[in-house]
């Protein structure tokens, strides 16, 4: 399956925006699909999951009530909804994906397939 990540943007602090992860493939309903994020000089770092019925997601800690993800497996598309964002929120989201079936998928080394990356940006 083949990735890509859209949506981002430059906003200002506690507003909204909406990240989108394309896929190819057929049998993209069968994958569970993460959202990560890079900030400069940090490690990966997950913010949430989702599995592949789209009726279950499991969240980092800091991304709990602000961070919300969504599928929409006719459209072979995810969804990050981040609201209330803060300046440290500023990073390079990437969705990725896997069709193994643990759960949840909190490591990086969980994914097998990777999309590019989009800059998010929260002004202060």
């Amino acid at each position: 399956v083949q990735l890509q990540a859209s949506g981002g943007g430059l906003v200002q602090a506690g507003g909204s925006l909406g990240l989108a992860c394309a896929a190819s493939g057929r049998t993209f309903s069968t994958y569970i699909v993460g959202w990560f994020r890079q900030a400069p000089g940090k490690d990966r770092e997950f913010v949430g999951c989702i599995r592949a019925s789209g009726f279950v997601t499991y969240y980092a800690d800091s991304m709990k009530g602000r961070f919300t993800i969504s599928r929409n497996n006719a459209e072979n598309a995810v969804y990050l909804q981040m609201n209330s964002l803060k300046p440290e929120d500023t990073a390079v989201y990437y969705c990725a994906a896997d069709q193994r079936l643990s759960w949840p998928k909190i490591s990086r080394y969980d994914y097998n397939y990777w999309g590019q990356g989009t800059q998010v940006t929260v002004s202060s």
